[in-house]
């Protein structure tokens, strides 16, 4: 078997199944239908959405005149097919997917180049509320500590230090930090991105504020007034505090934390990570975020989203 795949013996697949039944029985609950997409899509299609570190990993072929790529989540062919059935949907459009994605990643512990993800989505037609921010949250809380932030307030930070066409880089920079630790990321912004020391140091203070959550937004209103995408992504991460407590989520199980980014270039508002709180070292297990222009490639209409996927390989 390939560096990278799974097959597992019979014990362990039946496990596995229980783990997707179990997924699958309580994404109904929540009123989640399923969907499937097919696992190869046009190359254009697939890159048209991604961006970021995911665009290295795209296994790509062509067969005949065709340009193929197999699919590296269940976002970007969502975003295919609510423009292909959007005139057949009832919005807000709420799904599940759960199957199997390919990246062609570095094999490792945790990390696979075939593995299963579930996804859970909420899709709204022209308009959705902050609300169903904090309503994905609610569904997984009770597997994991849900780490929170929003790119709005990232973007708003880099732009007062006057480093928004960079901000992209840094971002993705920045998102390894628990990979790499922050004297690597420092070195980073500074030889490879271009930023000065003092820019550097400026934005490993900012991520590194720390506190209870109500704390960790004190000390970010001390920054408001001097950009407007910064006040407007403070606003929607305290709503979404807010809410989360409203669907009972308790204190402990989620954390606003700034140096949540993501690596895909398509959030553009409230982001999520979690990690096992006793197994830290095999990185995120569950991720996401809210997504404003979902169809922008394929479709006119406004379609935004939020949705969480799980790594259910590297889970289990």
């Amino acid at each position: 078997t390939l560096s990278g795949f799974m097959e597992l013996l019979p014990a362990p697949q039946q496990k596995f199944e229980r783990m997707l039944e179990i997924l699958r029985k309580n994404f109904a609950l929540y009123g989640f239908t399923p969907i499937d997409t097919p696992v190869i899509e046009s190359a254009e299609i697939l890159l048209a959405k991604g961006g970021g570190e995911t665009e290295k990993q795209i296994y790509r072929f062509q067969k005949g005149d065709s340009d193929l790529a197999l699919r590296f989540d269940h976002t970007v062919p969502l975003a295919k097919y609510v423009a292909l059935h959007e005139n057949e949907l009832c919005f807000p459009f709420r799904r599940y997917a759960i199957g199997k994605v390919y990246r062609g990643e570095r094999a490792q512990r945790g990390r696979f180049r075939e593995f299963y993800q579930a996804d859970i989505d909420i899709i709204g037609d022209g308009k959705l509320s902050v609300v169903n921010e904090a309503e994905i949250p609610s569904i997984i809380y009770k597997v994991f500590c849900i780490s929170v932030n929003n790119r709005k307030i990232l973007n708003g930070f880099y732009a007062m230090l006057g480093l928004t066409e960079k901000s992209g880089d840094i971002m993705r920079t920045v998102d390894k930090l628990d990979k790499i630790g922050p004297d690597k990321v420092r070195v980073i912004l500074v030889e490879d991105i271009g930023l000065s020391e003092q820019d550097a140091d400026e934005i490993l203070r900012f991520i590194a504020i720390r506190g209870t959550n109500a704390e960790v937004l004190e000390r970010l209103e001390a920054y408001r007034g001097r950009d407007e995408a910064f006040d407007t992504g403070l606003d929607e991460l305290t709503t979404v505090t807010k809410y989360l407590a409203a669907f009972g989520v308790p204190e402990e199980n989620f954390a606003v934390d700034l140096t949540i980014a993501r690596g895909l270039d398509y959030y553009t508002g409230t982001v999520y990570e979690t990690r096992m709180l006793d197994h830290p070292e095999i990185g995120a297990i569950c991720a996401g975020g809210r997504y404003d222009n979902l169809a922008e490639y394929y479709s006119d209409r406004s379609l935004p989203g939020v949705g969480v996927a799980i790594g259910l390989t590297r889970l289990f």
